[in-house]
């Protein structure tokens, strides 16, 4: 846990316990096929096969 500094408001306080356990979770995987097809900007339609014809 890191030290608080003598003059922080619960709200600071909060919000540094809030961001320290959002560092804490598990990150998604990184340039995995998502990404890529994110940054390709998907072949119109893909994202809704639904109005394929």
């Amino acid at each position: 846990m890191t030290t608080a500094p003598p003059d922080e408001t619960p709200i600071q306080r909060a919000l540094r316990l809030k961001q320290a356990a959002l560092d804490a979770r598990p990150k998604p995987p990184r340039g995995g096929k998502f990404q890529r097809q994110q940054a390709a900007r998907v072949a119109t339609g893909a994202a809704k096969p639904w109005m394929s014809r």
